[in-house]
């Protein structure tokens, strides 16, 4: 139906973030509670972490995963989902393409995972964004605030860490407070957070992002009725020029292939590269990758705490 501030229903979505913040100035002092949570250094054991373009959902009595979360979200914005009577919750990382698929899929999972649980409401976070000189998180807010107000149903807006309540100056440059949030699936209290470990076959993701254009939905990358990480199948545009890209420098590559170059990571480059690598040497992964059109799966490895290959 709508998006809901207080539990009161909203006519119109919030036009952009600087009249989210005027119209509801509390919005900013939930960010501020946030930001000051130290950030935590998550690992690999309980973890299931989600890049741009992907959506993991899940139930408080999953006992393969204990974590959801997601970074590197600057112009990007991380969306978590909570349902209060069931305690399911759903993450996904969101930019400008792909927005509504990814809004109406998460709040299909949620709702699945919470059917049986005729009370409680649907509660949604939003934390990344920040107020990049070249505006691009302004427009990613403004598909995500529409998509959900499209819905027909009603959802909360409990926590809206963007805009300029995700900004900080360090010499004049504008830097976002947050690129990365874990949420605890038992408690759904949400930290900020990085994660050192991002999950199996991270390059061939990256790749399918990287390449996506305006085809690429949201790919839900978890089974959690049976505990499985699950990776595509899929296919992916060819990218054109691949071995010209590879020639550039890091700072070419930075330049010209991050929305935020100013405030990005110091592995982004090389991990832009090792994505180029992938994609040279499996240009067309449906027939490279996915062999048997079916999708490639891991399991919890209870020693280690990584996810594991699996084969039925």
């Amino acid at each position: 139906m709508v998006l809901c501030v207080n539990r009161s229903a909203l006519e119109e979505a919030p036009p952009d973030m600087a009249t989210l913040f005027h119209m509801h100035p509390g919005y900013r002092d939930s960010a501020a509670l946030l930001i000051s949570i130290p950030t935590k250094v998550v690992g690999p054991a309980g973890l299931l972490y989600v890049i741009e373009r992907e959506l993991a959902a899940t139930v408080p009595q999953d006992k393969n995963v204990n974590i959801l979360g997601s970074d590197n979200a600057t112009t990007c914005i991380i969306v978590v989902l909570r349902h209060t009577g069931s305690g399911a919750v759903g993450i996904t990382h969101l930019h400008s393409v792909g927005s509504e698929d990814g809004v109406v899929t998460l709040i299909e999972r949620v709702r699945e995972l919470s059917v049986g649980f005729p009370e409680g409401r649907l509660e949604l976070n939003l934390i990344g964004g920040f107020a990049d000189s070249r505006n691009y998180s302004e427009g990613v807010f403004q598909n995500i605030m529409h998509a959900f107000h499209k819905q027909p149903l009603e959802v909360d807006l409990i926590l809206a860490c963007v805009g300029e309540a995700n900004t900080t100056v360090r010499e004049g440059i504008r830097w976002p407070f947050i690129c990365g949030v874990g949420v605890n699936i038992k408690t759904g209290e949400i930290f900020p957070a990085t994660f050192p470990d991002r999950g199996p076959e991270l390059s061939l993701r990256c790749a399918r992002h990287l390449t996506g254009g305006h085809q690429a939905k949201v790919l839900d990358v978890y089974d959690c009725s049976m505990g499985l990480h699950r990776i595509g199948p899929f296919n992916y545009e060819p990218l054109r020029g691949v071995d010209l890209w590879l020639e550039q420098s890091d700072e070419f590559i930075l330049q010209h292939l991050s929305t935020s170059p100013e405030v990005e990571t110091p592995y982004f480059s090389s991990m832009i590269r090792q994505t180029l690598k992938y994609i040279q040497d499996h240009p067309f992964p449906a027939v490279t990758v996915f062999r048997d059109n079916r999708p490639h799966y891991y399991k919890r490895d209870e020693m280690t705490g990584f996810w594991v290959p699996f084969r039925f």
